[in-house]
């Protein structure tokens, strides 16, 4: 028998490490080729790690939530004849799931299916903290703390104990590997223990969740913290009548051609910031404020914010100067459902010179959007109500919306950000310009 040691591949140009966000295994797992061991995150997307051979998980060489370096040791695999090191082979980037609880091969253990004890890891070879781990292939055999070991049980039991009010870490299992069976609960209350009384009305709560922050999650929180910490915001909200606005594009959804996408607001919101930023580009700028450069583009590349199972995420429509409203509708709604399936790729991902946020139906009166670092520019849809207006000698209903728009007051005087904001204003509620060539 031989050892293979699995190295962190090169994930992507420029990458020096990655985030472990998921493993696919544990040690003493069998695995075959091209299973999945693990899933790593570079930007806002991850990659999957798959086995280059087939055998036996010895030693895993992070934490989920551990940042591992390029070429580090990630996985040894005790393999039949001879072993070696080799650097696996990435998969493709997609959007990040939510984490969970790490999946297993075929064949391998499940926690709430067979071990009686917590999975034991092995720790990397570099420095840290020291963890209370067991050597490469060494079997479990310290006793797990009864508050800590999870009782063995089908849901059906589990069920069962739940609603008779039994602690199942009470009842002795006697099926395989001390799983608990109905006859063990049959004979748990034949010996007269009392089940726990069912709590009834109100009671005190003094549980406390702690829930590590990795993956996507960790992503969101440093680009939050990046972009409040280093951009001085300046917000400013208009409300726009958008009746007519509506009025078209019920219109136009009502003649539209079957193979062409229902209209929501951003198309024209997209179509009208092009036209505005041909006449304010300061807006359609990123800013390196290590560098002290400002960048202003030519190609308008709108990120549309997306909330997806797994957070915030924001894929990017290219070139919206270059694109109708039915080709913007489209394409929003394609890379809004590979974010949220998680099919979409890295290079949809990344690339904004601006960025619209919207909460569609929930959107409130106002919001105070944070600006999508190092972009210069946010704007920020709130939700379309239907209020009266003074038109001069009566109130009339008029369907009215805010928009809320956050500005790098480094970049963008609040003159040039009030200007950019009336000019989208002007075009939404006279929407026959939108479609004006200039």
């Amino acid at each position: 028998m031989g050892e293979f040691i699995i190295k962190m591949p090169d994930v992507g140009e420029g990458v020096a490490e990655a985030e472990l966000v998921e493993w696919h295994c544990e040690v003493g797992d069998p695995i075959r080729e091209d299973m999945i061991l693990a899933a790593v995150m570079t930007d806002k997307a991850t990659v999957e790690i798959p086995s280059p051979v087939t055998g036996t998980v010895l030693w895993l060489g992070a934490e989920i939530g551990d940042t591992v370096a390029v070429k580090a040791p990630l996985v040894r695999i005790q393999v039949a004849g001879e072993g070696g090191e080799l650097e696996a082979v990435p998969m493709a980037e997609t959007v990040p799931i939510a984490p969970s609880s790490p999946q297993r091969g075929d064949g391998a253990r499940r926690a709430d299916e067979g071990a009686s004890s917590p999975s034991i890891r092995q720790p990397a070879p570099s420095s840290g903290p020291a963890r209370h781990l067991l050597p490469a292939g060494e079997k479990a055999s310290r006793t797990v703390p009864d508050t800590l070991a999870k009782p063995l049980a089908s849901p059906a039991v589990r069920l069962r104990a739940q609603d008779c009010g039994i602690d199942l870490r009470q009842v002795i299992g006697t099926g395989p590997a001390g799983r608990i069976t109905h006859d063990d609960l049959d004979q748990f209350l034949a010996r007269g223990a009392q089940p726990q009384p069912a709590p009834t009305g109100l009671a005190k709560k003094t549980a406390v969740e702690e829930i590590k922050v990795t993956g996507l999650r960790r992503r969101i929180s440093e680009k939050m913290v990046l972009a409040t910490s280093r951009i001085p915001h300046i917000t400013y909200v208009e409300e726009i009548d958008v009746t007519d606005l509506e009025d078209l594009r019920a219109t136009m959804n009502a003649t539209r051609k079957p193979d062409q996408t229902k209209l929501t607001i951003l198309p024209f919101l997209m179509r009208a910031m092009v036209k505005t930023i041909d006449e304010q580009p300061v807006v359609n700028a990123t800013f390196d404020d290590d560098a002290g450069i400002i960048s202003r583009h030519a190609a308008v590349h709108i990120g549309i914010a997306t909330q997806t199972p797994a957070g915030l995420t924001v894929p990017v429509v290219r070139h919206t100067e270059a694109r109708g409203i039915w080709d913007c509708a489209a394409e929003v709604v394609r890379l809004a459902d590979a974010a949220r399936t998680g099919s979409a790729l890295r290079e949809e991902l990344s690339g904004s010179t601006i960025t619209i946020t919207s909460l569609g139906a929930m959107g409130g009166i106002a919001t105070t959007p944070i600006i999508n670092h190092p972009e210069v520019a946010i704007v920020g849809v709130n939700k379309i109500m239907t209020r009266p207006v003074w038109d001069g000698s009566q109130f009339i209903p008029r369907k009215m919306m805010n928009l809320s728009s956050s500005f790098d007051h480094r970049v963008v005087d609040g003159w040039d950000a009030a200007t950019f904001v009336q000019r989208i204003k002007a075009l939404l509620e006279t929407p026959a310009l939108i479609f004006i060539e200039s």
